[in-house]
């Protein structure tokens, strides 16, 4: 069951996603249907489970009857936000930029609801904006309307004075002020949000909006960053970060990183995240305190199919069989589809094998790095530590056959209990 039309205010403070908004918004926002926009910037070639926070904002604020409009950072991404930033960034190249603003937008197109009725989700690009904007008419009018003082005293500004901050990125603020003014021109857009961190970005808009048009309503909202209770960064796993791409974080290790949520973290998460109802999630949130693995189950469940897909989602499930169950056994093993056992290849130390090789002590300890002699084959094989398929091997002279290998070229392998192995014909 997914959740009704709600309070947009409301239901960020219930979620304990709000973190400030400035005076007026709540009543503008009860008035009637308003539009909003939050900003990103294409520095990365995949959106990452951190930048869905701010998607999941957007998705609560359409769902509230509101019109959200994601603006693409083709202009802004070229220069280089300094907020939260100890340093100046490493300006990357337009084609990058491009390539990366491209693929997010189809990221974007999954998540939120583009097609149809009279809220539907915009896309803008705030290159768009700038493109036939030369040097003079940038200073006049845009450079003109915010003063050096006012800039100087955002903590963005304020907190890289000592270890130096350019033009370039002490311009980006007027450029985000001015793409909020540009928006409330030509869309009608009163509201720009965004994380805590942009607070001082975003109020500049509004301040930027009050002094150039009289009268105007400009409105700025502003969510909490997601952090985790034993202080890590959120978005991080020992890989590094989550990507929303499945070639960059694999759906079987976003399914994982969810599965592996700390009991701490759990309500939380599922306030962020979920899309359930909030008489659900109220509900799992107890459940939680009496059984926290079968609360991780459904919100992992809920979060890879949303990012991935069903299929994808089942693949994971059933990767993490093949890897963590220890009473699956050959029948299981073999009906597995070869898109799991493929995406299996590529969680475990996996080997390429020329042919379909039937000795065994050749496939193991030559074709491939599993051991690296014949005497520690053997010394596996006496112990009862060596398994193919599931299945034991109980002599050093065991000859493969064409029925071993799954789907004709995958070879499941393993040395005890943690040493996993899979070996694939390349054919």
């Amino acid at each position: 069951m997914e959740i009704n039309k709600m309070n947009f205010i409301e239901e960020m403070e219930w979620r304990g996603m709000l973190h400030d908004m400035t005076p007026g918004a709540k009543e503008a926002l009860e008035k009637g249907m308003c539009k909003a926009y939050i900003g990103f910037d294409p520095t990365a070639p995949s959106l990452t489970i951190g930048n869905y926070v701010q998607l999941m904002v957007l998705t609560l604020f359409q769902k509230s009857g509101h019109q959200p409009i994601v603006l693409m950072g083709g202009a802004t991404g070229r220069i280089g936000d300094p907020s939260g930033k100890d340093k100046e960034r490493q300006l990357k190249s337009y084609e990058e930029l491009d390539n990366n603003l491209a693929h997010q937008v189809k990221q974007m197109e999954k998540f939120l609801n583009f097609q149809t009725g009279e809220n539907k989700a915009l896309l803008r690009n705030n290159i768009d904006f700038y493109k036939d904007m030369n040097i003079l008419d940038f200073l006049r009018n845009v450079g003109k309307t915010l003063t050096v003082n006012y800039m100087m005293s955002k903590d963005s500004v304020k907190n890289r004075l000592d270890t130096g901050l350019s033009f370039t990125e002490f311009s980006y603020q007027l450029l985000q002020a001015y793409d909020f003014q540009y928006l409330y021109d030509n869309d009608g857009c009163q509201f720009q949000m965004g994380g805590s961190d942009q607070w001082g970005n975003i109020t500049s808009g509004t301040e930027f909006i009050r002094r150039n048009l009289e009268s105007a309503k400009a409105y700025a909202v502003t969510s909490k960053l997601l952090a985790k209770a034993d202080g890590k960064k959120f978005g991080k796993s020992e890989q590094g970060n989550i990507w929303l791409d499945p070639n960059m974080t694999s759906p079987y290790q976003f399914y994982q990183f969810w599965l592996k949520a700390s009991n701490e973290d759990l309500p939380m998460f599922l306030k962020y995240f979920s899309l359930k109802s909030r008489e659900t999630i109220e509900a799992l949130i107890t459940q939680a305190q009496e059984d926290p693995q079968a609360v991780t189950s459904i919100l992992s469940e809920e979060l890879t199919k949303r990012i991935h897909g069903d299929e994808a989602f089942e693949n994971a499930k059933n990767v993490s069989q093949v890897i963590f169950n220890k009473k699956l056994d050959n029948v299981a093993l073999k009906a597995m589809n070869p898109e799991t056992l493929e995406m299996v290849s590529k969680e475990v130390p996996s080997f390429e094998l020329a042919s379909k090789e039937t000795d065994l002590s050749k496939v193991l300890c030559q074709d491939s790095e599993v051991f690296t002699s014949v005497s520690e084959y053997r010394r596996a094989i006496k112990g009862n530590a060596l398994s193919v398929n599931k299945n034991k091997v109980a002599s050093h002279e065991h000859n493969l056959t064409e029925a071993d290998f799954i789907h004709g070229k995958y070879l499941m392998v393993e040395n005890g209990k943690k040493n996993k192995f899979m070996l694939v014909v390349n054919s």
